[in-house]
Parts: structure tokens; sequence; C-alpha cells
């Protein structure tokens, strides 16, 4: 899987099979909608790996997770909120490998309690979190994410490596590390090693070489490597994914010379997030306005960055594509920039890093027709919010030809529930 890919279109009147106005008008606009058929295909390219750890972050929906599940995926969990996520999903924390793996910088109250309650294994990506486990659970064993001292992403925000980011343990901390392990007889069976988003095969080799290194101070103890994460997915036309056979062979290679040097097997893990569930998601949105405004043509939604927050955050890039509501498919383009609804200049999805204005080539569209922002299915809607008083969309899963909906839009009541008005003193 390492073509670049040229399948984007600027029309398309369905989603996995499904009419887009026929989405519409049972569920409303804006709408998140998840083809499985994706995600399975997802999760089968990756089956040369021994543990296929789903990054949750990325798409945190019960029912993906459990479809997840079914896949034979097991997932990782950065909070207690996603530790309880896994759990109503069915994931056992106690099966081999690890159904629930906690994986964070610090923990917090409720997160160190739940980990101590479950007995879950942890990923520790501070010095501060051994201690405080050794102090919870002792005998506990962990795996160490450490920072090689260089990192990797499509934006700066998703560099999870180098100084500049505060993920993972600093690699000059590691004999630090183990010292402290000893102390609170804290055992240190795995090795986790994730540099950003995006990575390409360069880096992957200065990875590989960096975990080997790491692991031979660890030692013995050993029993389990992580490729981390951040495997890309096209968003434009001409992008392509990673040579995933050579992508294996690095990590397997490395695998072997450990196994060699310490005398036994090591699992090789893999935590893809945004690979398994990007391409499988779709923001489905109304076009409400197009009005001139001097050069530039806007095409306004009643979606906004409350909805999707990659392009204001990031500059990000999604692909977009217009459903005519009376199903016609010109042929010819127009320059037109994409905003919406909410108060704010910085609500435009058709933007670069920086927050530039930028145009994308889209048919003529009217209100009424609907606009689709694709490859939305990772960071899309967990990021989602209530910004502007906006109600969270619904979310809805394509699975076998038919459509479920797994997330239903909230209601007023939604918005303030948990607020109050206290009583005016006297």
């Amino acid at each position: 899987m390492s073509a670049a890919t040229n399948r984007f279109s600027t029309t398309r009147q369905d989603i996995a099979g499904q009419p887009i106005v026929d989405l519409v008008a049972q569920y409303g606009t804006p709408c998140y909608v998840y083809d499985m058929g994706v995600i399975r295909r997802r999760v089968a390219d990756l089956k040369a790996f021994d543990v296929v750890r789903y990054a949750q972050k990325a798409c945190s929906n019960i029912a993906i997770l459990d479809r997840l599940r079914r896949l034979g995926v097991v997932v990782d969990a950065v909070s207690a909120g996603e530790v309880r996520r896994a759990l109503s999903a069915g994931f056992d924390p106690h099966s081999k490998p690890h159904g629930i793996v906690y994986t964070a910088d610090v923990f917090d109250r409720e997160a160190i309690d739940l980990v101590k309650e479950l007995g879950l294994h942890v990923n520790c990506g501070s010095p501060d979190m051994i201690e405080q486990l050794g102090s919870a659970v002792p005998g506990a064993s962990v795996t160490l994410r450490i920072n090689p001292g260089f990192g990797h992403g499509h934006s700066q925000k998703t560099n999870t490596g180098g100084p500049q980011s505060k993920h993972g343990i600093w690699h000059e901390d590691v004999d630090r590390c183990l010292r402290l392990a000893d102390l609170h007889n804290v055992a240190v069976t795995g090795l986790h090693m994730h540099i950003g988003s995006g990575t390409d095969l360069e880096h992957l080799s200065q990875v590989c070489s960096a975990l080997e290194r790491v692991a031979h101070q660890i030692g013995r103890t050993l029993t389990t490597i992580s490729a981390g994460g951040g495997l890309p997915v096209p968003y434009r036309d001409g992008q392509s994914y990673v040579d995933l056979d050579q992508y294996f062979r690095l990590w397997d290679t490395s695998r072997k010379r450990l196994e060699a040097d310490f005398g036994h097997a090591i699992t090789l893990e893999l935590e893809p997030g945004r690979y398994l569930v990007a391409e499988s998601g779709f923001l489905i949105a109304e076009i409400r306005a197009v009005k001139k405004m001097g050069e530039n043509l806007f095409y306004l939604l009643d979606a906004g960055f409350n909805d999707l927050a990659r392009p204001i955050l990031y500059g990000a890039y999604h692909p977009i594509s217009i459903a005519h509501r009376n199903g016609r498919t010109p042929t010819e383009l127009v320059d037109v920039v994409v905003g919406g609804p909410l108060c704010e200049s910085g609500d435009i999805f058709t933007q670069e890093e920086g927050g530039f204005v930028a145009k994308r080539k889209l048919p003529p569209a009217s209100v009424g027709d609907f606009l689709i922002m694709e490859v939305a299915g990772a960071y899309g809607f967990v990021m989602s919010s209530n910004y502007n008083g906006r109600y969270r969309a619904p979310e809805l899963l394509v699975e076998d030809g038919k459509v479920h909906c797994i997330r239903k839009r909230e209601t007023y009541d939604c918005l303030i529930q948990g607020e109050s008005i206290p009583p005016v003193s006297a």
C-alpha cells in the first residue's frame, strides 16, 4: 500500500452505498458517518504485527471500539474516561495481550485509582509515574515510553518527539528510571517509542536504532516492544501510504536482533489511531449561504470548527466534495472558500497552518446542497465541542449495508446538563 492515490472527487452522491440525501433526510446535518468496511480493511493491512493496539483518542465511540475488539484489536487509553469507554466496549484489562493499556505522561487521581483497581498495565511517559505506580501497585510491570530526542509530524503540534515535546521519558533519563523501578519494585517489561504523526521510513529507521539502544539498557526483562503510531493516510491526491511490508520488516529486524541478544521471544506491537479510522469518516453539512466577499466566493455551512477542529488547529487539509440535492453533477469548478456558522473569523475549513485563508476548486452549489468533509474519521468528532452553544452532531455507522445511529444528536438539555443557577442572596 505504498502507491500514490488519485481517488478524491469533488462530487459525491453516497457514502458506503447509502445515498447522502437519504442520510440527511433521516438524521439531519451536520452529521458524522463512518464506513465499517474501510475500518475492516485497515485492520487487515496490519496483520503482520503480533498486536494491533488502537489509539482510541482518534475516534472513541464505544460502537467503533466494540467492532475493533471483535476484529482482534486491543486498545490504548490516555485517560480514566477512555479506560471506562474501553470497559463499556467489552475490553478485558486482564487478557493476553493486555486488552487495555493506560498511556500518559501523568497520573491524575482518578486514573491511578483505576490502574490500581483494575490492575492495568501502564505505559509511563514520566519518571514520576514510576514512583507513583510503585507506591500504588507494588510489583507492577510497566512499559517505558521513550522520547529519543527527535521527532516528526505533519504539524509542529503533532510532533511527539524531541526536546520541544512534553511526551515521553527523555532518552538520557533511562538509567534513572531503571533505578527508580528497582527502588519501587516495578518491572520494566515493555518499550514504546513514538515520534509523531506522518511517520516515513527514513525517520523510522532512526527510531528502530534508538529503540534497540534503549532496549539494551533495559535488558532481558523486556518482553514487548511497540512501534508506536503515526502511520499516515492520504488526504490529497498524489499522497501515498507507507510501504507497510517494508515498515514491518524494519521493526521485525530490530525485534529479531533483540530476541537473539536476550534469548527469548519479543512481542511486536503497533499503535495505530488515525490509520484505522480516518478514511472511514465523513462529516456531512448543508450549505446555508453562498456569498461573494470581494474576490472570494464563500460556501457557508451549518458545521463549524466546533464540529471539525483540525483545520483551525493545524491548518489540516481535508478533501471536500459536493452532493447536489437534485442529484446533478456539474463538471465545471469554481474557486471557493468554505466556512462555518461560528462567530469567529477563524471558522474556515479551507485554511493553511497559520490561519491563512485558502481557496478550493469545487462545483458550483446552492443553498440546500450538501458539502462533505472527507477523511474525517480521526480527530473529528472526538475534538468537537459546544462552542457558540452548538449541539454536537450525531454519529452514524454504516455496516454491511445498514445504517446504525451510534450517537444521537445533542439537544438543549444536553447543552445545559450539569449547570445550575444559584439562589440570589436576600
